[in-house]
């Protein structure tokens, strides 16, 4: 029988080449042990198959075989040379590190913690055409939060009502308003009309208030249809869209980083499917390193447990703070430091915020981030134009360093206070 050269992918003595992809995974095994369930995941995920096959010889094991090189309790550390992918093809990156080898039966949990990308490939991605400097850049606003919202209810208004709420939001001095997640072109409320509507509204405030405003439209669609919307955006002289990254998919990403001028604001939705189980599936970290490579201008990161969605403060912080450059080791800030030529992403929280949430999510996440509000503007008691005011005399107090009742006693800031009195401050 000819041997299968291409069997033992363990080699603890390997060191990692500027050339490999680094692939962490918490493994799991089921009824075999550890160092053979990661030897079965390395084999998997690159050229190997479920048994010795007459097509392998020595020479393609060798130069294309992937190398376990370290185990240290459940963390194995995969290296993969560059030549397994294709370069500028994140489909068939994940297909790779993230594809069968979560429905292998020799693992009962496997979890893609982090990947660590090569130049090689690094090079093959646009990254972020605006990045936290040019979206401060446009919106005139250098050092404090981005602030926004997000229309309420999440669908049912039609596009005059939904024009209408965005003019009360930015007048009350909000920068951004976006669609919720699967606000697209409904009976109701098409596309093309809320648009046209909005963006009149947006140009609006800007002239009343002499603030640049943002308009953040979701794309999402068929991909061919997400091209049309984003054209018709580009038409109307709106500088932003929106994207459902996971549901719409890398391809999609791609295409519209690959097409388009406008700042691309990425939401998350459908995340915790791959993020919510802490011993199986894929790390917020992974899907933020990816969107940025690909090239997302801002990103929703969660808001460390401040507010309505599941989340741990230690996972939203990883996000902002890890990032490899040469070594493995060598970790800075995933969003907002030095990664290669990829510029900087502007971090999202979102999901049940109010203004008493601010002084705590700032001092979480820092200045370099856009806080967005839904009921917690929308649902103020003075309604939509006072939770905005609210929202920005929260952001001044805390940039002062002033306590939020403090600061709405002193400024007789009713918006302010009564917002504190309906949500409270966290």
């Amino acid at each position: 029988m000819k041997a299968d050269f291409s069997t033992d992918y363990i080699d603890l003595n390997y060191r990692p080449t500027r050339r490999d992809l680094i692939a962490e995974y918490h493994i799991e095994p089921n009824g075999v042990s550890l160092r053979n369930a990661a030897n079965h995941v390395a084999a998997e995920s690159s050229i190997g198959t479920w048994t010795d096959i007459g097509t392998m010889d020595r020479a393609l094991a060798d130069r294309l075989k992937p190398s376990v090189f370290s185990i240290e309790g459940s963390l194995v550390k995969i290296a993969y040379k560059d030549e397994l992918f294709e370069p500028g093809n994140m489909p068939q990156i994940w297909s790779a590190v993230a594809g069968n080898l979560f429905g292998m039966k020799d693992v009962s949990n496997i979890r893609l913690m982090d990947l660590h990308f090569p130049q090689s490939l690094m090079k093959s991605f646009k990254g972020p055409r605006y990045g936290i400097h040019g979206i401060r850049k446009l919106a005139k606003v250098k050092h404090r939060p981005l602030v926004g919202t997000i229309i309420k209810p999440k669908v049912g208004l039609d596009e005059k009502g939904h024009a209408e709420a965005a003019y009360e939001a930015w007048r009350g001095g909000l920068d951004i308003v976006k669609d919720d997640e699967n606000l697209t072109s409904m009976s109701f409320n098409k596309f093309q009309k809320r648009v046209i509507e909005t963006v009149r509204m947006k140009n609006r405030a800007e002239k009343e208030t002499g603030e640049k405003k943002f308009y953040m439209a979701n794309v999402t669609a068929e991909t061919m249809e997400m091209l049309r919307r984003v054209k018709f955006l580009e038409n109307q002289r709106n500088e932003y869209c929106m994207l459902d990254i996971l549901t719409a998919g890398w391809s999609a990403l791609q295409s519209l980083r690959n097409s388009t001028r406008l700042v691309i604001h990425a939401h998350r939705a459908g995340h915790a499917a791959l993020t919510r189980n802490p011993v199986h599936g894929i790390s917020m970290l992974t899907i933020a390193k990816t969107a940025r490579l690909i090239g997302v201008d801002q990103l929703h990161i969660g808001t460390a447990s401040v507010g309505k969605m599941y989340e741990k403060a230690d996972e939203a912080r990883e996000i902002e703070q890890s990032i490899e450059k040469d070594s493995i080791k060598a970790h800075k800030d995933i969003l907002s430091q030095s990664w290669a030529d990829k510029k900087p992403v502007l971090a999202v929280a979102s999901g049940g915020l109010h203004p008493g949430s601010i002084p705590k999510v700032i001092r979480l996440m820092g200045k370099d981030i856009v806080m967005q509000f839904g009921g917690g503007c929308h649902g103020h008691p003075g309604g939509t134009l006072s939770g905005a005011i609210a929202i920005r005399q929260a952001v001044d107090a805390s940039m002062k360093g002033i306590g939020l009742n403090e600061y709405a006693r002193a400024n007789h800031f009713y918006e302010l206070k009564g917002a504190i009195v309906k949500f409270g401050i966290e």
